[in-house]
């Protein structure tokens, strides 16, 4: 059975989903991605000598504000009030930082477009704090590793 797209409506004009009829359940969704860089330049970031200031500090409040700002960005998405929203990083690799992100609510619906824009607001502003020692940073690898709550239950990705 192939899913219908909620976002469109009969006549094929876009529409925010109507939850209201929908039970409050406790969410939790979780992202991952990674910026790949030189790996002088992730000595940099680690040794905290980035004139810009605290590189990782600075991107884990961009992912928390940006997670509270999803649906000014997302045209289709719903405000939602959230209860937590952790932005967490792993730089033990010689030439990349991952990004981790979780987002937590009761609400009637999800938080995965929160936690994935968590991960991609602190990839996006690592990049822009060290742009001028490495323009060939790459972000990538973003995507929905776990979620629960709501209708559709468990997802957990296989592979992180």
């Amino acid at each position: 059975m192939e899913k219908e797209f909620s976002h469109i409506d009969q006549s094929g004009k876009v529409q925010m989903v109507d939850v209201s009829e929908k039970k409050e359940t406790k969410r939790t969704a979780r992202a991952v991605g990674e910026i790949k860089m030189k790996p002088e330049t992730l000595k940099k970031i680690k040794a905290g000598n980035v004139k810009k200031g605290a590189v990782i500090e600075t991107a884990r409040i961009a992912g928390i504000t940006a997670a509270k700002k999803t649906s000014d960005l997302i045209p289709m998405c719903h405000p939602l009030l959230l209860s937590s929203i952790k932005v967490e990083f792993n730089l033990d690799f010689e030439d990349k930082i991952k990004i981790f992100s979780e987002v937590k609510n009761s609400g009637q619906t999800g938080v995965e477009m929160e936690a994935l824009t968590a991960v991609n607001i602190a990839a996006l502003t690592i990049y822009d704090m060290i742009k001028a020692v490495d323009k060939s940073m790459e972000i990538g690898a973003v995507k929905l590793s776990y979620k629960a709550g709501g209708e559709s239950g468990i997802y957990e990705r296989e592979e992180s």
